[in-house]
C-alpha cells in the first residue's frame, strides 16, 4: 500500500471541536464489510448488535495532562513541552517533545509556572525530542502533583481551540485506570456508565487491556511505501483475565469487538495459531495496514480518522481499503464528525 492511497479532502468544519453533550448519543455509522451495507444509528443503539456470550474489549489507559507551557532562561522565549514518558523516577528524567525545537539545546534551563518548576535539557533524542531533568527537592508524589497541576489536557492540535475545564473529564474514558497515555483511546469516549450496565445485563462479557498511546500513532508518515514506516513502541499489557474472556468467545465462535484501533493493535500483538491470544506485558510497535488478515476481533468500533493517518490505515486493514475510503466519502456527505471528539463507526462481518 502507498501513503497517497489514504488521501481525501476533509473539510475542517467536519472535525469535531467538542464532544456530544452525552457520551452515548453521538452518531454511529454501522458498516457491514461483507455486503457494504451502511446503517445510520445513534451510538447507544450499538447494544442491539451483540448477544449473550459476545466479548467487548476496552483500553483502560488513562490520559495525563501532558502539555506544558514555559519559558527559556535568559531570553524568556515561550516554549511548549509535550511530556511523552517518565524515564527515571528518582532522577526526574522525562522524554519530551519541544516546540520550537530549534531554540532548545542541551544545557538550557526551562521555567514553568511562576518559576515553580525548573527543567534542564540533558539530551537530544529526535529532531523535536529532548530528555529533561526536572529540578525538584520534594518527594515523587509532590513532584507529579505539581507537574500535572502545571500541565493541561492534551487534546489534539487539529481540534483548533483552547483547552477548557470540561476536557479533563471528557477527554478520558469512564473506565480509565492506568495512567500513561498522552492521547485518549477515541472509540472508548462514546461509552457511558448506563450503556456499560446495559451490556452487562445483556450478558456481554467485557475485558480490559492497556495500551498507553504515545504520539507515534499520530506521527506524520514521510514515506510513500508504507512498509518502510516504523511505528514508535507503545507499552501494552494483556492480563490473563482479559485473555481468558477473549479466548472463551473465540472458542465458542462468538463475536469479539475491539473498541478502538489501540485494542486492535494490542490483540494482534500476541496471537496464537488458533487465533486466540496469550497474556502479554511489554511493548508493541506493530503497524497494521493492508494487506493484513485480522485474527482476533470480528467487530471494530472506531472514530472517523484524518487523511494519511496510521489509524485510518489500521481501519482499512480491518474493513478493506476500497470499502473504507468509499464509506468515508459517504460519511462526509452525511456530515459525520471526524477526530477524537467526533462520531463513531462500527465495522461488522
Amino acid at each position: 500500500m502507498k501513503l497517497s492511497q489514504y488521501k481525501f479532502a476533509l473539510s475542517p468544519d467536519l472535525i469535531a471541536k467538542f464532544p456530544t453533550p452525552n457520551r452515548d448519543e453521538s452518531r454511529l455509522l454501522v458498516l457491514h464489510r461483507k455486503t457494504g451495507k451502511i446503517e445510520h444509528r445513534v451510538f447507544k443503539d450499538i447494544l442491539s448488535y451483540f448477544n449473550d456470550g459476545d466479548a467487548m474489549v476496552f483500553n483502560n489507559t488513562k490520559v495525563f495532562p501532558a502539555r506544558l507551557y514555559g519559558n527559556k532562561e535568559k531570553t524568556g522565549a515561550q516554549i511548549e513541552i509535550f511530556l511523552l514518558r517518565e524515564l527515571n523516577r528518582e532522577q526526574r528524567l522525562w522524554d519530551v517533545l519541544v516546540d520550537p525545537a530549534r531554540k532548545i539545546r542541551i544545557g538550557n534551563k526551562l521555567y514553568f509556572g511562576d518559576d515553580d518548576l525548573v527543567a534542564e535539557v540533558i539530551d537530544n533524542t529526535t529532531s523535536r525530542g529532548r530528555t529533561l531533568r526536572f529540578l525538584f527537592d520534594g518527594d515523587h508524589d509532590k513532584f507529579k502533583k505539581l507537574l500535572y497541576k502545571l500541565g493541561e489536557t492534551p487534546i489534539p492540535r487539529w481540534v483548533r481551540r483552547e483547552v477548557v475545564p470540561e476536557d479533563a473529564e471528557r477527554y478520558q474514558t469512564i473506565f480509565a485506570k492506568h495512567e500513561g497515555a498522552v492521547a485518549a483511546p477515541f472509540a472508548g469516549l462514546h461509552f457511558s456508565r448506563e450503556l456499560m450496565k446495559r451490556f452487562e445485563i445483556k450478558g456481554i462479557n467485557m475485558a480490559e487491556v492497556t495500551l498507553h498511546l504515545g504520539l507515534g500513532s499520530f506521527r506524520i508518515i514521510d514515506v510513500e511505501d508504507l512498509t518502510k514506516h516504523k511505528m514508535d513502541s507503545e507499552q501494552v499489557d494483556i492480563t490473563p483475565e482479559a485473555a481468558k474472556v477473549v479466548n472463551a468467545a473465540k472458542m465458542a465462535k462468538k463475536n469479539v469487538c475491539a473498541v478502538g484501533t489501540t485494542v486492535l493493535r494490542a490483540l494482534e500483538t500476541n496471537v496464537t495459531t488458533l487465533n486466540t491470544i496469550n497474556p502479554y506485558s511489554g511493548w508493541t510497535n506493530k503497524f497494521i495496514f493492508p494487506p493484513y488478515d485480522v485474527a482476533v476481533p470480528t467487530h471494530l468500533v472506531t472514530n472517523f480518522h484524518l487523511p494519511y493517518s496510521t489509524l485510518l490505515m489500521m481501519v482499512s486493514a480491518f474493513s478493506g481499503h476500497e470499502l473504507i475510503m468509499d464509506t468515508y466519502q459517504k460519511a462526509m456527505k452525511e456530515k459525520y464528525r471526524f477526530g477524537s471528539y467526533g462520531d463513531a463507526m462500527m465495522i461488522l462481518d
